[in-house]
This record gives C-alpha cells, structure tokens and sequence, in this order.
C-alpha cells in the first residue's frame, strides 16, 4: 500500500513539476513576443510575427473545428503577405481578409483570455499597417 501511495505522489509530483515548466515556457514566450515590439525595425517583420502568435495559438488552444481551419488560413496568407512585404508590395485586399479571418477567431470568444488579447493587439497592429503602410520603411 506503502508503495501505491508513494508512486502516486512521486506521478503527481511529476506532473505538477511538468505543468510547472509548461506554464514557465508559456510566460517566457509571452515574454519574447513583448520585446519583439521593444526592439527596432520589427515593422518590416510585422507578419510573420503575427503569423508566429497565430501558430503559438493554435498549438496551444486549439484541436479543430472552424477556427482551426481560419487560423491555418490566416497563417498561409501571412506568409504571403511578409514574402510580398520583402519584395516591396503592398496586397491591401489580402490584408483585409486576414484582418476579418483573425478578428473572427478573436470574437468567438473560445480562446484563452492571455491569447484573445495578443491576438486582439495583432489585428490592431494589422489594422495600423494597412492604415500607415506608406510610411512603415525598415
């Protein structure tokens, strides 16, 4: 019995131990995202950010169902927003599309409260770019 008890605290603590470290890698790639925006000349990065904290998303609070499918699509046109990006284009209709796809997945109020807002301060910074594009040089 001795034994039983003890294996079961020893797997507990183990899992607490894990979800401890799971949480730490959590804050600490919200963290990174932060400083991301501290540092220069992220403007001429600004998709494939955001296209970094739409996969972050759907690693961990998703397993399907449309937004699934919205968030793979927002990620497919981001890359092709940042290629065009690097190739001095601008695709306002592509833009707007990935505005409206990811400010859906933020309205559908299923996601955790940490990643509603990140994906919220996206689709602002989204928003910004397509208002001040013209002046975004780095």
């Amino acid at each position: 019995m001795r034994n039983v008890l003890r294996r079961g605290l020893t797997i507990g603590s183990l899992l607490a131990f894990g979800l401890g470290l799971a949480a730490f890698a959590q804050d600490d790639w919200y963290r990174t995202r932060e400083s991301f925006y501290h540092a220069e000349h992220w403007r001429g990065h600004v998709f494939e950010r955001v296209r970094d904290d739409v996969a972050h998303v759907q690693d961990t609070a998703f397993s399907g169902g449309r937004d699934e499918f919205r968030l793979a699509k927002t990620k497919q046109d981001l890359d092709e927003l940042q290629g065009k990006l690097a190739a001095g284009r601008y695709d306002e209709g592509q833009l707007d599309d990935v505005i409206h796809t990811l400010q859906r997945v933020v309205d559908s109020n299923k996601l955790p409260e940490r990643d509603r807002d990140m994906l919220s301060d996206d689709v602002s910074r989204l928003r910004d770019y397509r208002d001040h594009h013209a002046d975004w040089r780095d």
